[in-house]
């Protein structure tokens, strides 16, 4: 379990913090993350990693000479924001473009490609390589999606190194694709991990009993077997590994390869050691010929007590930029030259926002929905652990977690808003970019969105009502699928708003006022949201799982299903707030 933290939510911000003081001499803290403390070459190519924190040394211990040039860090096992990511690549670059380079997670893929796009709109060219090297998580015939784990370091690595030998934006990119192509990793488990402040670990394996096929963020492995010896852990893996050659590797006879054997958070380095021996034996059996292996702690996931093994195939670029010199926290090869370094002034300050103009009724209606937004706050609150435990099931259980940094982020973005004298369209926007910001992941990125296109459809010119908010939430609605691309069906937060947006929609048009139309919408939210118990996942993190989640209803669609029947209620009391066809 993990110990020693004071507040849970606040201890990915701490984290960072402490970090930071203790390795002042690799990064300096930027909004968002951190970056290199040392200067690089102007029309250097940025490489910036990132994800979700509790995988010391990625993101952050991987920043540095030869490397990454900066990392965007999530909350725990959320993926940072789309603020986090632009920030740490604005501060990061050097004018050569910017390679993000990740790991492929729903959460991550959808806050990296908007921050891309900020990025090439602002004139910063900007191009992605999402990391694919765990076998367990799709068949190799769908790797595009596979998650990223462990081979996460040899990507990073290789695109660093050529970014140091002056490869521009495009050939950055064609090595890091090379060298994603020729990673593969496989995985297992012993036991879950347990978050800050959680009683429970995210799953459990019995005794005697190990997890194949786990991810990194707590998710439970996709199959179950007894625990073997290290040797027999070591055929498993090699074995498996051996079955899974990337283009390009016809025989691996002759073949020049990177083991990487890396300690999830609690396996000792000793009992890596006695498995590596036999992964070395196994490898020379077949031809293979080992370069630079590695054993320790790349990629943990807390106090999980589990292994994974990576091979890395090479090729002579590749294997170049594998040798080359690196200086960072956690990964050093060779010598590199002194750096001066950077100019510290080039963190970006925030950015003073105006309040626009808006109309005394919506002032005043932006008093009421900061009020609404409180009781989100509440119900986020009173329900964390049960959302927590919910997404833990196939998941990774920030759900919970994320869902109250975003609502409380949320809250008081509305507070300082309101005091400004925001309209409710502008307080409401500002709110979603705060959700967003401080929750991360998907979840926060979606609720983001929602909030963002319910505050441009009431806008600050009138107080909101029922027409305008029914327009506001179906907009809210289609921005959450064409950003998330999810559809109804794939047991998501969309399969209780799409009937919510609907029905709300058709009860205004049929003359309810808000505070009828809204209960009617609540209870298809309510009885939607339990529905995705009998549904399979198709997206997001319990994709591999898809059968462990029968039985559950989706996290996002609860904790979407829970607000509006609590905001339903409270309009029910107040049905003064806003009424059909008037203002508040």
């Amino acid at each position: 379990m993990t110990r020693l933290y004071n507040a849970p939510e606040d201890f990915a911000d701490e984290m960072v913090r402490g970090f930071v003081a203790a390795n002042g001499r690799y990064v300096r803290a930027v909004p968002g993350g951190v970056a290199r403390a040392t200067a690089s070459p102007a029309g250097e190519v940025a490489v910036v990693i990132g994800g979700g924190s509790g995988h010391y040394p990625a993101f952050g211990g991987l920043v540095g000479p030869g490397l990454a040039h900066g990392a965007a860090m999530g909350n725990l096992f959320a993926s940072p924001s789309t603020q986090q990511v632009r920030s740490v690549a604005t501060a990061a670059q050097q004018g050569g473009g910017v390679l993000f380079t990740y790991g492929n997670y729903a959460g991550d893929v959808l806050n990296f490609d908007a921050a891309q796009e900020q990025l090439r709109a602002a004139g910063i060219p900007c191009e992605t390589v999402a990391v694919t090297d765990d076998v367990s998580s799709a068949a190799l015939a769908e790797k595009h999606k596979r998650r990223g784990i462990a081979g996460d370091l040899t990507v990073f690595k290789a695109a660093g190194a050529a970014a140091a030998e002056g490869y521009d934006l495009e050939e950055v990119v064609r090595v890091a694709r090379l060298a994603n192509e020729r990673t593969r990793s496989f995985g297992v488990a012993f036991t879950g991990c347990t978050l800050p402040g959680a009683e429970e670990p995210l799953f459990s394996v019995p005794a005697g009993r190990m997890a194949v096929g786990l991810g990194i963020h707590g998710e439970s492995g996709i199959g179950e077997t007894d625990v073997p010896t290290a040797a027999g852990l070591a055929e498993l893996m090699v074995g498996r590994l051996l079955e899974d050659l990337p283009d390009g590797v016809a025989t691996v006879a002759g073949a020049r390869v990177v083991p990487i054997l890396n300690g999830l958070g609690a396996v000792k380095y000793e009992e890596l050691f006695v498995v590596f021996g036999r992964v070395a034996e196994l490898l020379a059996q077949v031809g293979v010929e080992v370069v630079d292996p590695q054993v320790g702690e790349f990629c943990t996931s807390f106090d999980m007590a589990g292994a994974s093994l990576t091979l890395f195939w090479l090729d002579e670029e590749l294997e170049r930029l594998w040798s080359a010199p690196a200086d960072t926290p956690a990964f050093r090869r060779g010598s590199v030259a002194p750096v001066a370094y950077a100019d510290t002034a080039e963190v970006l300050a925030d950015e003073v926002q105006v309040v626009p103009a808006a109309s005394d009724e919506s002032r005043v209606a932006a008093e009421r929905l900061g009020e609404v937004l409180a009781l989100v706050r509440q119900t986020v609150d009173e329900h964390v652990h049960e959302l927590g435990g919910l997404d833990s099931i196939a998941g990774d259980g920030d759900h919970g977690i994320g869902m109250q940094r975003g609502s409380h982020a949320a809250g008081d973005a509305a507070c300082v808003a309101i005091a400004a004298g925001a309209g409710a369209g502008t307080m409401l926007e500002r709110a979603g970019d705060a959700w967003s910001d401080r929750a991360g992941g998907t979840s926060g990125a979606l609720w983001g969105v929602a909030l963002r296109s319910l505050g441009a459809a009431i806008g600050d010119e009138q107080a909101p009502h029922a027409a305008s908010v029914a327009a506001g939430v179906a907009a809210a609605g289609e921005g959450i699928r064409a950003y998330g691309k999810a559809k109804v069906g794939d047991k998501t937060m969309v399969d209780a708003l799409v009937p919510f947006s609907a029905t709300l929609t058709r009860e205004v048009n049929g003359g309810a006022s808000l505070a009828e139309a809204w209960a009617v919408a609540a209870d298809a939210a309510v009885a939607a949201a339990a529905a995705t118990a009998d549904l399979l996942p198709r997206m997001g993190r319990a994709r591999p799982h898809a059968e462990k989640s029968l039985g559950t209803p989706d996290p996002g669609a609860h904790s979407f299903a829970l607000i509006v029947r609590a905001v339903a209620d409270v309009l029910t009391e107040r049905a003064g707030l806003v009424t059909k066809g008037t203002t508040a």
